[in-house]
């Protein structure tokens, strides 16, 4: 009984199985089952059918509550996932001739960027001084490129460095890492607010989310760094899928991370690369996107390429087909032209690529597509359904989304009773390469940007609104 009521929750709860009218077979079949048993056992006749009947009720009852349970569950913590952001601020020297600890700080000059980081910057400054009382003087600069610069030619025994802008300065000194050694590390956990992506700014925003069964876009984020998902990194996956459930449309826009764009929130607005609106969250990078295609995203997938990858062995790979020959800089894998069949190691080298490929991160943006697509086809498949705790295990690790199990479940829902497939569609934003643009995050640095081409932005504005039905 208390199995089948849990599985009665779940399905009116989350709407699981609403479709064509399973709910009531489901419901009904177990309804008629343990009333006969009721009425079998108040007449004194129990047998062995009756007794083996029950037996299969109360074991498959007890299977389907186990699974609808960790279904919840599993959702439950992707989406708890998306309320929080960390990043780790630290305090920074150099590896040779620096200081030897925190505590000769104490009194001493620091450098930081408080015109672009100030709050951050101010929560490592407080935590240092409660928790090993050092009070250290903060000097500004400009950013934290002009920090390290400062920090070589000897002007400051320290500097504050934030983790969201490490691969950012890697990528301008590739002796970065070798030549700093941090002091002192503080976790720095923010809480993110979960709504809807406007078109206008941000204070105009409302909480309005879509209908049951109404068109609705999907922001799907990838970032590519080891520790959690919710880790404060760069976006170098940026993907708008906009889903019609009822022309069972999906159009996929890729907007490559190098594209010179007003950066929201955190970016003062200013125009910079794509992939660093993900410095200031995952909600910048949304409200960034909404902006540029003039569009609302109501929701958002955030992905962890290093880990999230690795669910590909646990399907046992996928299946990509490549429309240029290469060989990846990370693993120096040879990619030939045809259908790939890959692992986990080489999705990864074969998603990180765009040096080798004629069309440089735009290639690479389509490469993202491939393998998010093939992966998708193969968690739906006959096979991954049979692993479906170890696969949830592993994607909760390496995945946030803010799209509720109710929203999920409609998707479901509708293909169950049309039965219709979705019809994918990939576009990308193009333009043309330029240096010597400024960059807010990194101000001083020559830095590629892809500027726009509006042409081709007006045009996936366009599709976007078609598939929309607007």
């Amino acid at each position: 009984m208390v199995a089948s009521g849990l599985v009665a929750y779940f399905l009116l709860t989350y709407k699981i199985l609403a479709g064509r009218g399973y709910q009531f077979w489901v419901l009904g079949g177990l309804g008629a089952v343990l009333l006969l048993l009721i009425l079998l056992n108040g007449l004194k006749r129990l047998g062995k059918t009756t007794l083996v009947l029950a037996t299969i009720v109360i074991l498959g009852a007890s299977y389907g509550a186990y699974q609808m349970n960790a279904t919840v569950n599993f959702f439950n913590k992707l989406n708890t996932n998306t309320q929080k952001q960390e990043l780790t601020m630290s305090l920074a020297t150099l590896a040779e001739g620096g200081v030897a600890d925190v505590a000769a700080l104490d009194g001493k000059v620091v450098l930081a960027p408080l015109g672009q980081d100030r709050d951050n910057v101010q929560a490592l400054v407080d935590d240092l001084k409660a928790k090993r009382q050092v009070t250290v003087t903060v000097q500004e600069v400009p950013s934290y490129l002009a920090a390290y610069q400062q920090l070589l030619d000897g002007k400051a025994q320290a500097m504050v460095l934030n983790s969201g802008y490490e691969s950012l300065l890697e990528g301008m000194a590739n002796d970065f890492s070798s030549k700093i050694k941090k002091l002192y590390q503080y976790n720095h956990v923010t809480e993110v607010a979960d709504q809807p992506a406007k078109p206008e700014p941000s204070n105009q925003q409302t909480s309005q989310t879509p209908a049951e069964n109404q068109p609705f876009n999907l922001y799907i984020s990838g970032i590519d760094t080891f520790g959690p998902v919710s880790s404060v990194s760069r976006s170098d996956v940026n993907v708008i899928a906009t889903i019609n459930p009822k022309t069972h449309q999906i159009l996929l826009t890729t907007t490559p991370r190098d594209a010179y764009v007003p950066i929201a929130d955190g970016g003062a607005d200013q125009k910079d690369k794509l992939t660093h609106a993900g410095i200031y969250g995952v909600e910048a990078s949304m409200h960034t996107l909404a902006r540029l295609y003039d569009t609302p995203i109501d929701y958002y997938v955030r992905l962890n390429f290093t880990s999230f990858l690795n669910i590909i062995d646990t399907v046992g790979g996928i299946d990509v087909y490549n429309d240029q020959a290469f060989t990846s800089l990370y693993g120096k894998y040879d990619f030939p032209v045809g259908e790939l069949h890959l692992n986990a190691d080489q999705a990864l080298g074969f998603v990180r690529e765009r040096y080798s490929l004629s069309g440089g991160d735009n290639d690479r943006g389509k490469n993202h597509e491939k393998v998010i697509t093939a992966l998708i086809k193969k968690l739906g498949s006959r096979q991954t359904l049979l692993q479906a705790q170890e696969v949830m295990d592993r994607m909760s690790q390496s995945v946030q989304t803010n799209l509720p199990l109710t929203k999920a479940m409609e998707l479901v829902n509708e293909q169950l009773e049309s039965g219709q497939a979705y019809t994918v569609t990939s576009v990308a934003l193009t333009g043309h390469g330029s240096t010597g643009l400024p960059s807010y995050a990194m101000p001083g640095a020559e830095l590629y940007m892809m500027q726009v081409d509006e042409a081709s932005l007006a045009e996936r504005q366009a599709q976007i609104k078609q598939v929309l039905g607007q």
